[in-house]
């Protein structure tokens, strides 16, 4: 393998580190989850076989609401199964899609540049007001994957070009270089705001 070859692949890790969230919390609670219910049904077996008081239910009460779910109503059965499978399913996903932070990388020159989406929305709502001719806080930007909707509160009596703001929103964007575009929605409220 080349060194750029290399380079590239350490670049790409890097990336997916910090724009992918890690998994670890979710295992760490399935985990904890598991251990907590084993050493439960553990200590109510140790209760059991020892004579004592069990500290919610007994194993027999276990076994026999178990063996007695064949004869329950269907729509137990039902809720029983729906909770199972939707367990099941969460499961499932948490362990095979991928977690995505609120985070991006941006083009840069001998680096690697990897931002919040916070303060590229930030950022592009700047732009927006100054194209326009509202107040910073007048505008809010909020940012997706692949698309980012430009709320913007007018001066009473002023008109705002959408297709200007979500033109340069959408330069402001392309500058950055993020690996894909963006689909720009500018919303402006009907309702304006007194004074600059």
């Amino acid at each position: 393998m080349s060194a750029a070859g290399s380079v590239g692949a350490v670049d790409a890790r890097i990336v997916r580190r910090e724009t992918h969230s890690p998994r670890s919390t979710a295992a760490v609670i399935t985990a904890v989850v598991l251990v907590v219910v084993i050493a439960w049904v553990a200590t109510e077996s140790v209760l059991f076989l020892l004579g004592l008081r069990p500290l919610l239910v007994s194993p027999r009460t276990m076994l026999t609401a178990v063996t007695a779910l064949p004869d329950a109503p269907v729509a137990l059965q039902l809720g029983i199964a729906a909770l199972a499978a939707l367990i099941g399913v969460l499961l499932v996903c948490l362990a095979i899609l991928p977690g995505r932070r609120a985070r991006r990388r941006l083009a840069a020159d001998n680096a690697i540049v990897v931002a919040d989406d916070d303060m590229v929305a930030s950022a592009l709502a700047r732009v927006a007001a100054r194209t326009a001719g509202v107040a910073a806080d007048a505008v809010s930007v909020s940012l997706g994957r692949r698309a980012a909707t430009v709320r913007i509160v007018p001066v009473s009596g002023s008109r705002v070009d959408r297709e200007a703001v979500r033109s340069a929103v959408v330069d402001a964007f392309g500058l950055a270089g993020p690996a894909h575009p963006i689909r720009v929605a500018v919303l402006v409220s009907p309702e304006g705001r007194v004074g600059s």
